[in-house]
């Protein structure tokens, strides 16, 4: 076992058309089934399938065609475009997939309520008139034939590979409606029991157009949310992606060139400059400075870097100037770690998501037979005259009221969530597993030399020499500090404001990297150390 494990390969693909927890489950099911693949897991609320594979029995292009002949699609980059070129940052292409998702739902709940709401009223409203049953079927058709497409599509490939799901209940609702209510408008006396005709006079067969168009109407909402929830909740590892430096100024031929973060090899020595984001991970060969590592580390007070120093991608620089030698670029990266590791978490089920995922897998079946069955209930139970279309009315009312998509939605989302929240305040989550666990969670030991800081430093003792008072001290210290960037150095200046000191204006002001400022105020000069 040890050695098949060590032979596996492991992938994420990013999945398009999943519509609910059941066609997770089923990617899976084909997945597992594909020889030479191990362990897979497949994540509705973040649309993409983690898959471990042995790469001498099949390869990435070969689980990508089981997706598709599964009835899904697998989102593919683009052409590389160089961010030099145009000037513009690399675009984060699954977002924009996501986004593009977004607006394609925000257009169809758009035609669904223009057309939806009116023919709701219409039909709710039971105002019958010359030719009310034909504007109905005018206002509706638009609404299931565009804005409820892919319920239809979704539910013919699901029926393709003899399965079902959300799609397969609202399609066999809202078109039993459709198709009913058609028949009833073309030809009403096929619909209406022996002897209703006289009962029905001036009134016609019953139609059901308002209950398809509000179906797909709401469902098309439902789905929008959803849609915006998945494209919110990837919010956090973007701001993760975007603490990166785009550029940096690689020593070549003696010469300083700026060049994408992405052309940096292993050995390039680049230069820093003060305020500045360091680019990728390496060691300090030239010069002297302080960095403030705070997006790794949450420490607020800045590291002293001197020569055979570590530093680490994404940090920034603070006053000093260095160079230093690249060691690890790209994917290996600390911040590219971090990335990962938020990613996996936030695609990692928790032991809740998996019994919920189980039920979903055979919840869409189970409600078409209940419904199958509540028609044959009421068309064997109800009066003649109109028990094809109470039979109907009920059916259709299974069909769509049972929604699992709250079920297989909830549970991960609500880890995306959680963990993307987690790694913006510098918290990582290992996966859903750790997150059920803190809810058990009776007492929390913190080992921070015994204390928690806010990573803002404050004044808190003055312990000034004879002959000088603590105001004096404060008053001459402030004034040096209020030029430097140093968080302690702001810390007095703070503090001397907060005490309604008058600050003369410091000369001469300059900072000695990793050991403090010199300065002159009011003609004394003035160090202020480390």
């Amino acid at each position: 076992m040890s050695q098949l494990q060590s032979e596996q390969e492991q992938v994420e693909l990013p999945i398009l058309g999943m519509t609910c927890a059941a066609c997770a489950a089923r990617i899976e099911r084909g997945l597992k089934r594909a020889p030479g693949v191990g362990e897979v897991n497949v994540n509705f609320a973040t649309n993409r399938a983690t898959i471990g594979f042995n790469p001498a029995e099949t390869d990435v292009e070969a689980l990508k065609e089981v997706v598709r002949d599964v009835g899904y699609d697998v989102a593919e980059p683009p052409a590389r475009v160089d961010p030099t070129a145009s000037g513009e940052e690399p675009l984060d292409w699954e977002q924009q997939a996501r986004d593009a998702e977004v607006a394609d739902l925000k257009l169809r709940l758009k035609v669904a309520f223009a057309l939806g709401v009116p023919e709701a009223i219409l039909g709710m409203s039971h105002a019958r008139f010359a030719g009310s049953d034909w504007l109905q079927l005018l206002l509706t058709t638009p609404v299931l034939a565009y804005s409820g497409r892919r319920f239809f599509t979704g539910a013919w490939s699901a029926l393709r590979h003899r399965s079902a799901d959300m799609n397969t209940l609202v399609a066999l609702g809202t078109g039993a409606a459709y198709l009913f209510s058609l028949v009833a408008t073309i030809a009403p006396g096929s619909v209406l029991g022996p002897g209703a005709d006289s009962a029905h006079m001036g009134h016609g067969a019953p139609v059901y157009y308002e209950a398809a168009a509000v179906i797909i109407l709401l469902v098309l909402l439902g789905r929008l949310l959803e849609a915006r929830a998945r494209a919110g909740a990837g919010a956090a590892i973007r701001a993760l992606i975007g603490l990166q430096a785009r550029t940096a100024h690689v020593v070549r031929d003696g010469r300083v060139e700026e060049v994408p973060v992405e052309s940096v090899r292993t050995g390039d020595l680049i230069q820093v400059r003060p305020g500045e984001k360091i680019p990728v991970d390496g060691v300090v060969r030239e010069g002297e400075s302080s960095v403030d590592e705070a997006m790794l580390t949450g420490e607020s007070l800045p590291v002293s870097k001197s020569p055979g120093d570590s530093v680490y991608g994404a940090t920034v620089n603070q006053t000093g100037a260095f160079r230093f030698e690249a060691t690890k670029v790209g994917a290996e990266t600390a911040l590219q770690q971090i990335i990962r590791l938020v990613q996996a978490a936030q695609g990692r089920k928790a032991p809740i998501q998996r019994l919920a995922d189980q039920i979903s897998g055979i919840f869409a079946p189970a409600v078409v037979l209940i419904a199958i069955g509540t028609f044959a209930a009421w068309f064997l139970l109800a009066p003649a005259d109109t028990r094809l279309s109470q039979a109907l009315v009920a059916a259709v009312s299974v069909l769509i009221i049972a929604c699992p998509c709250a079920l297989g939605l909830a549970t991960p989302t609500a880890i995306m969530v959680g963990s993307g929240l987690g790694a913006a305040h510098g918290i990582l989550i290992k996966g859903g597993e750790s997150l059920e666990a803190a809810g058990r969670i009776t007492a929390v030991v913190f080992d921070k030399t015994g204390t928690l800081t806010v990573g803002k430093p404050e004044l808190t003792d003055l312990v000034p020499t004879e002959g000088l008072t603590e105001e004096e001290l404060l008053r001459v210290a402030g004034s040096a500090e209020a030029n430097s960037e140093h968080p302690l150095g702001q810390a007095v200046a703070r503090a001397a404001v907060s005490r309604g000191l008058v600050l003369p204006q410091a000369e001469a002001f300059q900072s000695i990297t990793g050991h403090g400022i010199e300065a002159r105020v009011e003609g004394r000069s003035v160090l202020v150390g480390s």
